[in-house]
């Protein structure tokens, strides 16, 4: 059984160098542990998904140029996350606003080639299958 995930979540992103927070917006009018609750369309960069510090994939068009500058030494550059697609899998039993709810063991796809995942779900007391 997964874990809710809600607002204050801190992610990791495989190619970002520090944490970051999840924002779960109020709009599904659901709370968890009085949070705002999340499901997986909450994947919007800059407004749900925030910087990860600075990004290393050498796929970022920003990291790409600031390396090939450097001649070849990977130069990282600031995050700026690019997710079109939403959370992958979430828990299709649970629906929040006719969509799955978000777990700790959903990933999020960054189009430079990071995955996205729950390190600290936000609240530990309530559980979904």
């Amino acid at each position: 059984m997964g874990i809710h995930v809600c607002m204050g979540a801190m992610m990791m992103c495989s190619f970002g160098a520090a944490p970051s927070s999840l924002v779960v917006l109020p709009a599904n009018l659901v709370m968890t542990s009085k949070m705002p609750a999340a499901n997986i369309m909450d994947n919007k960069p800059m407004v749900n998904v925030l910087p990860f510090g600075v990004c290393m994939s050498p796929a970022n068009p920003m990291v790409a140029a600031a390396t090939a500058a450097a001649l070849g030494v990977l130069t990282p550059m600031p995050c700026i996350p690019v997710t079109a697609a939403p959370w992958i899998v979430g828990a299709p039993t649970v629906l929040l606003a006719k969509m799955p709810s978000l777990n700790n063991s959903s990933k999020l796809m960054c189009n430079w080639g990071g995955i996205i995942q729950i390190s600290v779900p936000g609240q530990f007391t309530e559980m979904i299958p």
